[in-house]
């Protein structure tokens, strides 16, 4: 829990702060970039929200910081209703969750609500307001695991809503043997006649990301918009498998037509499909340059 005997002094004066145990992880900056920044590399506060929705925003932050290292001087009286504002919509039947964990250094996780059955992808926090609204919105059919790396408290969902956790076998690990549904191979798997799971071997050797009705493309730790590079990248300094298969499998995506780029590290991209495949193809010959 922040604390204000370890508030940064990077904040500017005011409500909203972040404290020293701060990890770096981006969540709040790109969820609230008009209330957060990084200074010293860790994020601060440059802006007190002074809008609703900036508030709001601020709000989700707060909740979703993984080590809850944002805080109010303030006791927050609009807390509950901010919980109940997770998930919130992204576009369609699409939610982003919040709650980030720690344990996935504050990867982002979603929900597809499906009549059919709910999809969770990666884990958050198995918080006690985030499993209430789970519950409220269908439960979880099923847990999608892009890599090994976002994990987190998958065990307490599965024994929670008994949904059946996907993984691809090459990226199990102790923790993950046992979960009910192992990919293999390299071959795209129809899941559903809308949904799509394609290997992408790179990041980690059993990655995969999931495409969603040719819409809408989950794709881990494998490609975000950076926007230091001002265009789609992968991660070169985290690549922990093979830099030159993650080149292969991000060409292999670019055959693949969708709109929304939604990642677990990184930034999410959003554009009509004939932009997003130039970036797809920019993306690529940037790899090639590294």
């Amino acid at each position: 829990m922040a604390t204000l005997k370890q508030r940064r002094a990077e904040n500017i004066d005011g409500d909203f702060y972040v404290d020293a145990t701060c990890i770096d992880c981006d969540t709040c900056r790109w969820l609230a970039p008009e209330v957060f920044n990084r200074q010293g590399e860790q994020s601060a506060v440059y802006h007190q929200p002074n809008r609703v929705e900036e508030r709001l925003k601020a709000m989700q932050a707060l909740l979703s910081c993984p080590t809850s290292s944002i805080g109010t001087v303030e006791k927050p009286q609009d807390i509950k209703s901010v919980q109940e504002s997770l998930p919130s919509l992204i576009e369609d039947n699409v939610y982003y969750c919040g709650y980030h964990s720690e344990a996935s250094y504050g990867a982002a996780s979603y929900l597809i609500q499906r009549p059919e059955g709910n999809i969770l992808i990666d884990s958050p926090r198995f918080a006690p307001p985030l499993v209430k609204k789970l519950e409220a919105m269908g439960g979880v059919r099923y847990m999608y695991l892009t890599h090994q790396d976002d994990v987190a408290d998958h065990h307490k969902f599965h024994n929670h809503f008994g949904c059946e956790r996907i993984l691809h076998q090459d990226d199990f690990t102790s923790d993950t043997k046992n979960v009910e549904i192992k990919i293999a191979g390299l071959e795209t798997i129809e899941f559903a006649p809308d949904i799509l799971i394609i290997p992408v071997p790179g990041h980690s050797k059993g990655h995969t990301v999931l495409l969603y009705r040719n819409k809408f493309l989950f794709t881990g730790d494998h490609l975000a918009w950076s926007p230091r590079l001002n265009h789609l990248a992968a991660f070169h300094r985290y690549c922990w498998y093979s830099w030159s298969e993650q080149i292969k499998s991000m060409e292999k995506l670019t055959n693949y037509s969708f709109e929304w780029i939604l990642p677990g590290h990184g930034r999410r991209y959003h554009s009509d499909r004939e932009t997003v495949h130039a970036q797809m193809k920019q993306c690529v010959a940037w790899m090639k340059q590294q």
